[in-house]
């Protein structure tokens, strides 16, 4: 498994960054570090920037953080995406529901 995850608060939206694979093995741990600040309806931006593979596991993580945050008054945002997850996000219709942006400020480096 080779996933690392960075979480910071800034002015009360979480930043994540995230890297590695987000697969099978990996995709519940994302879903675990992210689940309770979409549960608490905070403001996630998660940076994958730094993502080499992601599997249909990975896209449901985002889509079960996309519903929670939805119930729960958050927000999902999802920057830095390479070409081929803006592919995958494209080809799924995910990038019409789920805000894809580009870089943000105070970034996780």
């Amino acid at each position: 498994m080779n996933l690392k995850i960075d979480t910071k608060e800034y002015d009360h939206v979480i930043k994540v960054k995230v890297a590695g694979e987000i697969d099978v093995q990996s995709a519940p741990i994302l879903r675990d570090s992210l689940m309770e600040f979409a549960e608490e309806g905070k403001c996630l931006e998660v940076c994958l920037e730094d993502v080499s593979y992601m599997d249909s596991t990975g896209l449901g993580v985002f889509v079960g953080i996309y519903k929670t945050v939805n119930k729960t008054g958050g927000s999902l945002v999802l920057r830095n995406l390479s070409d081929r997850l803006l592919r995958l996000f494209d080809i799924t219709g995910l990038k019409n529901i789920i805000d894809i942006s580009g870089k943000s400020e105070g970034e996780l480096s």
